[in-house]
């Protein structure tokens, strides 16, 4: 009887131990990232892909984890209240129902899986090799299982071979990187680098080229002086230039092919005609998106291009460092303006140029404003209002209020704009 009972206790603390492995493998495969696990193969871990290919069926492998974990604690629970019931009689069997619900739940579940959240790699790589087996030997019956589950769930209008992803994966690494910032692992600096790289595969030429009322552009028929002069003036290393209309840009010109040319006349500007060290001028259409203008660029080997509508008016330009500022922030030299065209005010406000990007004033303040149908603040304030505003007129919308400041023509060019006050409040309670 003795002998009977220790080989009882024996088998019921093996159907434990095989109970919280099942239990801990479970959530360790469901928990772990696939992305890490990829690394992992990639550096020559076998155990990493048989992880991989365990996590790529997801229904399989669960339905293999739970068949197993449902034989031994239902087994384990046999045993128990078999050996209890010759011990205690009848009332064995509530005190194994008891005791055993205890253990299934503290050894069996909680233990594992805590530990499995806490190492889900260690735990999956672990057991990979194990539940590879488990995962084959017990297919047949667990596809089985699954045939009945969905049909029983087609019942009910449920069809789950339909179901998919509703995140692209674009979505779901902007999720997990506003999520890691969040937690404190991602400094701003990183999330918006990362953020502006996801960001461009959304984006076209027109929501970051410079528009054509902010362009520096030059009349060919100037004087060579005069030229030279605006040249030095502007700062730029490349101008457009055109003759009879602006819409006709005729060339660009490079600030080293000027002085290089001045230079071979002496200093002498009169001597200069501009258009035999003009560039061609490149065009792009404003629907290109971000990520083809990039490569554009690379394959070309050019850093500037016109930018043009369908009707082939000119919108703006486009430049490599525009592109390249979406995803490492402004980049400022000693010849661009002190300011972002954004100057906080002592009253918590901010007088905001009216052509500022929406998305550089969100990455600057960590702010949330819409820039689906605008791209600068002036243009969401007239999408909001429906209307152009005049000066003096104050809009509230999307937590600020928007106050005008100045106009020019139909151009809002100066806005103040101030948090609303339950958005403070709510800020500093948090």
């Amino acid at each position: 009887m003795s002998l009977d009972l220790g080989f009882t206790i024996a088998a019921i603390l093996f159907l434990l131990v095989l109970s919280g492995f099942f239990s801990g493998s479970e959530t360790g495969l469901t928990a772990v990232s696939r992305a890490r696990l990829t690394e992992l193969e990639r550096r020559g871990s076998a155990r990493a892909t048989m992880a991989l290919a365990l996590t790529a069926t997801r229904e399989r492998l669960i339905g293999a984890l739970l068949l197993g974990n449902n034989v031994v604690n239902i087994s384990a629970s046999a045993l128990a209240t078999v050996a209890l019931v010759r011990i205690f009689g009848d009332s064995g069997a509530f005190v194994a129902t008891i005791a055993m619900t205890a253990l299934v739940l503290i050894f069996g579940e909680v233990l594992p899986k805590t530990y499995a959240i806490a190492y889900p790699d260690r735990v999956a790589l672990a057991g990979a090799p194990i539940i590879r087996v488990l995962v084959a030997v017990f297919g047949p019956v667990v596809m089985l299982v699954q045939y009945i589950v969905k049909m029983v769930l087609r019942v009910f209008g449920v069809d789950i071979d339909g179901a998919q992803n509703v995140l692209s994966a674009h979505e779901e690494l902007r999720g997990a990187i506003n999520l890691h910032h969040k937690e404190g692992t991602v400094v701003k600096n990183d999330r918006d680098m990362l953020g502006g790289i996801l960001a461009m595969q959304d984006l076209e030429v027109a929501d970051i080229m410079v528009h054509r009322t902010r362009m520096t552009m030059i009349d060919g028929d100037e004087d060579p002086k005069d030229i030279v002069g605006m040249v030095l003036k502007s700062g730029h290393t490349r101008i457009p230039v055109w003759k009879e209309t602006p819409d006709n840009i005729i060339g660009v010109l490079h600030a080293k092919n000027l002085f290089a040319a001045l230079q071979k006349h002496n200093g002498d500007a009169t001597k200069l005609n501009i258009e035999d060290i003009l560039s061609p001028p490149w065009f792009v259409p404003d629907t290109r998106a971000i990520p083809d203008q990039l490569n554009a660029f690379l394959k070309r080997k050019s850093h500037f291009a016109i930018v043009v509508d369908e009707y082939g008016e000119v919108q703006g330009l486009i430049t490599l460092e525009d592109i390249i500022e979406e995803i490492v922030g402004d980049i400022k030299d000693e010849h661009d303006a002190v300011a972002m065209g954004v100057r906080p005010k002592p009253d918590g406000s901010y007088l905001v140029d009216g052509g500022v990007a929406i998305r550089d004033l969100n990455r600057a303040f960590d702010w949330a404003l819409p820039d689906d149908e605008a791209n600068t603040v002036a243009g969401l304030v007239i999408h909001e209002a429906r209307t152009i505003p005049e000066v003096g007129q104050a809009f509230s919308f999307h937590g600020f209020r928007f106050e005008i400041l100045k106009k020019r023509r139909h151009q809002v060019t100066a806005i103040r704009m101030a948090p609303l006050k339950r958005d403070i409040d709510e800020s500093q309670s948090g």
